[in-house]
């Protein structure tokens, strides 16, 4: 058993978040208890610990004032999850309406042996909304006999009448001496003598989470490391699998190789990317929140306006991440976006003049332009030239420009290269800012281009592209000249070589 089953709280005194702890008694004092809960907050901050408490207080046989025995059948059998009346359900792998109608119908029968049966529903607003339109039937007209408790790490996500129908405890994060009180506990039990300062380095690192705190105590104790200051702390660095601070300090410098180079370190060390976007735009929100007056500590370089660029580019990319077939893809979109596109980087060449690009203003039209930047992939030996955005605005027209939809083909192509090779068969026609409308040569092509799958990547990253959320239309169109289009099929032959692949589909578009 891990140490943090063993040492869970077994009762409302020793839960170490005092607040909850002393809502759940004042609770459990009155004669009439809720139907319903909802214990919501972060992950790890003892939810599950209080629901199965909050269930031996409400089937105890010998409650008195409040507090379970701990030693009758009904006290023992829940702790040990074997008790028939007490039933946990993880909505994220049962969040179907199948799954809520088998509940419902289950909690309609009177308990085995206890004198309540309580359904504990973990991460509840994972449930479909279909599902979470059944559960909430059973709470708007509840057997007498049934006590929900639920939770969830995302209550803004669970359907307002939901919320309204159940007495909500909001856990928060743990403070470093609520989380000392647990590690305390854990090696007192294991006989384990470690000091306040080592103690005090795992709680920092815990972020908040009880159970990460035990997770790092329990690992340092199975490598039997030393229980030291100078060894706990070494132990934390090296086992620490980013650096958000190091990051955000290359954002500040825009340093495109070396962001990029980050990334890929994440994907070696297997670090999930949608964890690493939650980090960062944590500490980008903090950032932010500092700039405008609240809280305390140095927000960097970046300004309010930067800030709120970057909180959204990531996340954007954080949305992203579950619908792309590379996952890094978005988050590598979003560091070109900003080091490249959204502003001029540090890597960026000068213009003729010697002096950096900066947007050009007239009185009847507006060119945007950016330089073009140059990054080398030293493993594979081979460059990779991304071409920034320009577009030319004219009577609230945008016209997009031959270097923003080379830009677009340049980072299609590594996700799909038929899909590139399909891209070269069109051409930009209009963009209002919000639609891109395309003139597809091809009705075949046209209607590849328009399938789901092909309409999401393009989709992305025209957005990141043109800096905008932005749809794609296909309209067909008359081909140009035969001429231009041999010119297109050399052009994509010489640029793929001997990719068989590429050139039949090249052969597809413009023929044979």
């Amino acid at each position: 058993m891990t140490l943090y089953l063993k040492y869970r709280p077994k009762n409302l005194d020793e839960l170490d978040l005092v607040d909850v702890s002393e809502s759940l008694k004042k609770i459990v004092t009155k004669k009439s208890i809720p139907h319903a809960f909802l214990f919501a907050g972060p992950k790890g901050t003892g939810k599950t610990s209080a629901a199965r408490i909050l269930a031996k207080i409400i089937n105890c046989q010998n409650v008195k004032d409040g507090k379970s025995c701990d030693h009758c059948e009904q006290c023992e059998s829940i702790a040990g999850g074997s008790n028939l009346d007490v039933v946990e359900m993880d909505a994220a792998s049962h969040r179907g309406i199948d799954d809520v109608r088998i509940l419902r119908d289950a909690a309609k029968l009177a308990p085995v042996s206890a004198k309540k049966k309580i359904y504990i529903i973990d991460e509840v607003h994972m449930l479909t909304t279909e599902a979470s339109n059944a559960l909430l039937k059973i709470l708007e007209e509840p057997p007498e006999h049934v006590v929900f408790i639920l939770a969830t790490t995302n209550p803004e996500k669970l359907i307002e009448t939901i919320r309204s129908r159940t007495t909500i405890i909001a856990f928060r994060k743990a403070r470093n001496e609520e989380i000392l009180r647990s590690l305390k506990r854990a090696a007192k039990g294991e006989g384990i003598e470690i000091d306040a300062d080592s103690l005090g380095l795992i709680a920092e690192a815990a972020d908040g989470s009880f159970r990460d705190g035990i997770k790092v105590l329990e690992q340092l104790i199975a490598e039997e490391s030393l229980l030291n200051k100078e060894a706990v702390g070494e132990f934390l660095f090296k086992n620490k699998s980013f650096d958000v601070d190091k990051f955000v300090k290359l954002l500040q410098e825009r340093k495109t190789r070396e962001l990029l180079g980050e990334v890929e370190n994440l994907n070696s060390k297997g670090v999930s990317i949608e964890f690493f976007l939650e980090s960062l735009t944590k500490k980008l929100r903090n950032a932010l929140l500092i700039k405008v007056g609240i809280g305390e500590g140095n927000p960097g370089n970046f300004s309010k306006e930067e800030l709120i660029k970057l909180i959204s580019l990531f996340n954007q990319a954080y949305k992203d991440t579950a619908s792309v077939p590379v996952e890094e893809l978005p988050l590598e979109l979003a560091i070109i976006s900003w080091c490249e596109v959204g502003g001029v980087s540090g890597d960026s060449e000068k213009n003729d003049t010697g002096s950096e690009d900066i947007p050009e203003t007239k009185v009847q039209s507006v060119t945007v332009k950016t330089g073009q930047s140059k990054t080398r992939d030293q493993e594979k030996g081979s460059d990779t030239y991304i071409q920034t955005q320009e577009q030319v605005m004219v009577g609230g027209e945008i016209k997009v420009e031959d270097g923003a939809w080379k830009n677009i083909l340049e980072l299609v192509k590594p996700i799909n290269a038929s899909m590139e090779a399909l891209l070269r068969a069109a051409k930009p026609m209009t963009y209002n800012g919000k639609v891109l409308t395309l003139g597809v040569y091809y009705k075949f092509h046209k209607e590849r281009l328009e399938e789901a799958k092909h309409r999401k990547i393009l989709e992305d990253i025209v957005g990141k592209v043109l800096q905008s959320p932005t749809k794609v239309s296909c309209i067909l169109v008359d081909p140009p000249p035969k001429k231009i289009i041999e010119e297109a099929k050399i052009e994509t032959v010489l640029t793929e070589g001997k990719d068989g692949d590429i050139v039949r589909v090249a052969e597809e578009i413009f023929g044979s």
